[in-house]
């Protein structure tokens, strides 16, 4: 249980900031003779013009996003967002992270078509000016991959492993398109029809079978994503979305959709995303990403500089619903304190948390543990291991550790 005891109210909270700034000052007092310093390069000669397309300040080159690993081959492509260097909850288009199966196809969106077919009273063919047509919605979505986090075997893991490297394949973004619910009732779906085959236009052909419920409940024929249209390697001009749902149930560049009475096994569902249990048998359509967290700061490669007053702070998300609480601890999960929520907290959505933390210098080991409104709490790693066995691979969702040394550097704990 948490120590409510340890909670601080905003005046506390900003006293206690005051205290530990007078205590350990981070800027120098300016002498009454001190002679003033030159103003900057910047402030003394006109400025750049502004491009047809904004990029980031050069300044923040370094903040980009990275590949997982080398693939056997190049077009088998796994990007991480660099969680640790991004505010808010939304993560810019060209950060969002990206999983290609046979790298990226050059779509030309004026010949691009959405075949329905299968158990449908009119098969249908959608250009993308058909389907813009329909009403539009827009949500706020955090999209995971299902091997994000592959922590089941100990010998993978690497002790210098940012946040990027361990949670970066998890990004949120608002997600513009049409309900899938409104485009299929204009083909008419079958009584009997319980399954939805998903295939994409890339090389690979990318499928999913998809149940009947999912498509017909919230799923979206998505074609902007914060604004703009798709970018290239996020599912340009077209993807599916289902929301909570591991990401590659949200085939990308789609062009088919088949109604049928089962699934349609396919090679992406019965040679991937499936997990051998302890028992032998196999998990197959474990769809929905489960709570899970991260502590972004402090995290590897963003130390605390120095004792005194910090804000711990990171990310939780939630398959199931919303975040309803994360819980954080500075000494390995012996004590627990509820950490403040920030706003918005919307469903199957990044919620930011917060929690004031006075470091006395000393070692460190942080841990977050959220909870979401349906009552399901982060695992324990050793938890979730004894669920699962060894051969698992994906939806790792166990809590995780940084440890912090004195001196403040900050690396992977398992």
């Amino acid at each position: 249980m948490p120590d409510e005891s340890a909670k601080w109210p905003r005046r506390g909270l900003l006293r206690g900031a005051g205290l530990a700034l007078a205590a350990a000052p981070l800027r120098k007092a300016l002498a009454a003779d001190e002679p003033a310093q030159a103003p900057p390069r910047w402030m003394t000669e006109q400025g750049d013009t502004v491009a047809d397309y904004g990029m980031p300040s050069p300044y923040e080159r370094a903040v980009i996003r990275r590949i997982r690993d080398k693939q056997k081959m190049p077009t088998v492509i796994s990007t991480m967002t660099p969680l640790q260097d991004l505010v808010g909850i939304i993560t810019p288009n060209g950060l969002h992270h990206a999983r290609c199966h046979a790298g990226v196809p050059a779509i030309d969106p004026d010949r691009h078509r959405l075949l329905v077919h299968g158990m449908v009273d009119r098969p249908m063919s959608f250009g993308m000016d058909d389907l813009t047509r329909f009403p539009s919605v827009s949500r706020l979505h955090f999209l995971e991959c299902s091997g994000n986090s592959k922590f089941f075997k100990a010998a993978l893991i690497k002790p210098n492993w940012t946040a990027q490297d361990t949670h970066g394949q998890v990004s949120c973004a608002e997600w513009t398109g049409v309900r899938l619910a409104d485009v299929l009732a204009e083909a008419g779906v079958q009584k009997g029809a319980t399954w939805m085959l998903a295939e994409g236009a890339d090389a690979c052909a990318m499928s999913r079978s998809i149940p009947i419920e999912k498509a017909l409940d919230d799923a979206i024929l998505a074609y902007a994503q914060n604004g703009e249209r798709l970018r290239p390697e996020n599912g340009y001009p077209l993807r599916l979305f289902l929301p909570g749902w591991e990401g590659n149930t949200s085939v990308k560049w789609l062009h088919r959709l088949k109604l049928g009475t089962q699934p349609f096994e396919t090679r992406d569902e019965t040679a991937k995303y499936t997990d051998l249990m302890p028992d032998g048998t196999a998990l197959q359509f474990n769809f929905v990403m489960e709570v899970k967290s991260v502590i972004t700061f402090p995290s590897p490669g963003k130390d605390p500089k120095q004792p005194g007053f910090h804000e711990i702070g990171g990310l939780a998300w939630s398959g199931r619903g919303r975040v309803a609480r994360v819980e954080v601890s500075t000494d390995g999960g012996a004590n627990w304190r509820e950490a403040t929520l920030q706003e918005p907290v919307l469903p199957q959505c990044l919620t930011r948390f917060r929690l004031p933390w006075d470091w006395d210098g000393g070692p460190a080991v942080l841990q977050s543990r959220a909870t979401d409104e349906t009552g399901d709490v982060q695992p324990t790693r050793e938890k979730l291991l004894a669920a699962r066995g060894p051969n698992f691979i994906y939806h790792y969702n166990a809590i995780h550790s940084w440890r912090v040394a004195p001196g403040g550097e900050v690396k992977l704990a398992v």
